[in-house]
């Protein structure tokens, strides 16, 4: 005994089909804008804050070499005319305006142990408002990461180069 499936095809009748297509295209244009108004009601106006982020991060490298280090990415990331202050062992770089926003960067080393020096990072970004300029948090920790890694990666540039 062999046990036989029916075999069904399943043919829409073309008045049906119209009235899927019709579906289709209502609802998916629908589903675009939708996700669209969701993806732009995103603006980027920061989080208003009181005081700069600050982010640290632990070097193994001479104090001349990280302020060059920090100097250099400041520069090459167009960050801001950066200021080295070895008295006080700070990079500092004035203020960029673009549009209604301004940045500012300040780095501060510390020796921590003989090999090691700690370096701590703030990116200063303000907003212009009626009010005056207000402090705003547009960056992330993964956002000076990335930083910390192109300081790492110019500090070994700064100690191949000859003294």
């Amino acid at each position: 005994m062999k046990n036989h499936l029916p075999c069904q095809v399943v043919h829409l009748h073309h008045a049906d089909a119209r009235r899927h297509r019709r579906w289709f295209l209502l609802v998916m244009p629908a589903l675009i804008v939708a996700c669209c108004m969701t993806l732009c009601s995103c603006s980027e106006d920061g989080e208003r804050i009181d005081r700069p982020d600050e982010f640290t991060h632990v070097y193994r490298a001479k104090e001349k070499h990280i302020l060059q280090a920090i100097y250099q990415v400041i520069r090459d990331k167009e960050l801001g005319k950066a200021t080295v202050n070895e008295a006080s062992q700070e990079v500092t770089s004035d203020y960029v305006v673009q549009g209604e926003w301004r940045i500012r960067s300040l780095a501060r080393i510390r020796k921590v142990a003989r090999n090691e020096t700690e370096v701590t990072l703030s990116i200063i970004t303000e907003k212009k408002t009626s009010s005056g300029w207000e402090m705003r948090r547009l960056l992330d920790k993964e956002q000076y990461e990335r930083f910390f890694g192109a300081i790492d990666t110019q500090i070994y540039r700064e100690m191949a180069k000859p003294d």
